[in-house]
């Protein structure tokens, strides 16, 4: 038999309130109160409406997100609708609310009394001089869950100090080990630092919308979540003693693994295992490296990768990249 302090305890469910047999995704029946600008936030609130979420975006009159300004179709930034902010927030509702009126407040404070979660990242203690903190909101409302991101949490030292990506891309020291000795550092591509801090955020809040009892505060950190990503650089400094260095397209753990120059451009090759490593040598012709002593063993490919790479290159130019392509993974 089943009692009371054992019965489902449903994401979505409200005091005496269950969700309706149609909210099948995880998050159905949650609501969710997205005060954040820019990347981080919303692309976590935009994770969090793909589990089925409702998530209502609350933004400044006149300004609001400074996304909205940006991406390369200058008309839809000039219309306050930029590709920018299009591309983490669909699926969201919208409000406008000035959060330093008393007005504004109030509206915000209603909003508050029916959601299960908020997210903002201002910059650390905003929303406490609005009045409007966690431990404010929390007082009120014990299980609501308020996850605030920011770039490098709200006790640390640097706490006060704006963050954009490329900033905690830089902190972080993802950028000293990106790009080759020549050019390094190097900002990647894409904005890495607010991508994984939005992921880390929502997988946080997920979890958190399954503790009994729910509520609490969600601190994430932008440079400790691209970190945390970093495990194997961090940890082989911190055991080994070795300073990672930025090997452009090698991977410096294995060989042969790089893009490779083939008669119509790159193609990328990762042999990481042994037998892997046999197949392609003995693909391209190159069976007589495999008992080579220069290449016998992994930590051997790894001494004199300079060497392979010519070698594998030399076969590889003689055709084009995709019938390469077809041919080895077909392997």
């Amino acid at each position: 038999m089943t009692g009371p302090s054992s019965a489902r305890k449903y994401p979505g469910e409200r005091e005496g309130q269950r969700p309706s047999p149609g909210a099948a995704k995880p998050l159905g029946g949650i609501r969710v109160l997205d005060l954040t600008n820019v990347l981080a936030g919303p692309f976590a609130c935009h994770q969090l409406a793909h589990l089925g979420a409702e998530v209502i975006k609350v933004e400044m009159p006149g300004t609001g997100d400074l996304a909205r300004q940006l991406g390369q179709d200058e008309d839809l930034s000039a219309r306050n609708m930029g590709i920018s902010f299009l591309a983490p927030n669909p699926g969201k509702k919208s409000v406008t609310l000035n959060l330093k009126t008393p007005d504004g407040k109030a509206v915000f404070k209603r909003l508050v009394a029916t959601a299960d979660v908020l997210v903002e990242n201002f910059r650390p203690g905003v929303m406490d001089r609005l009045g409007l903190g966690h431990a404010t909101l929390r007082a009120e409302h014990p299980r609501l869950i308020y996850c605030a991101i920011s770039g490098f949490g709200q006790d640390d030292p640097l706490a006060h100090r704006p963050a954009y990506d490329q900033i905690v891309q830089g902190m972080a020291g993802a950028m000293a080990i990106t790009g080759t000795p020549e050019t390094a550092p190097l900002r990647a591509g894409w904005p890495v630092a607010d991508t994984i801090g939005g992921l880390t955020a929502a997988m946080a809040i997920s979890a958190a919308l399954n503790a009994d009892p729910r509520g609490g505060f969600i601190d994430i950190p932008m440079r400790d979540a691209l970190m945390a990503t970093m495990g194997w650089a961090v940890s082989n400094y911190l055991v080994a003693g070795v300073e990672a260095v930025p090997a452009g397209n090698e991977n410096l753990t294995s060989a042969p693994s790089a893009a490779y120059a083939c008669a119509d451009g790159l193609l990328n090759i990762a042999a990481n295992k042994q037998e892997q490593w046999e197949t392609l040598a003995g693909h391209l012709g190159l069976g007589d490296l495999i008992r080579d002593p220069r290449f016998r063993t992994r930590a051997d490919r790894k001494a004199n990768r300079v060497a392979l790479n010519s070698a594998i290159e030399a076969v590889l130019a003689t055709r084009p990249a995709a019938q390469w392509e077809e041919e080895l993974n077909a392997r």
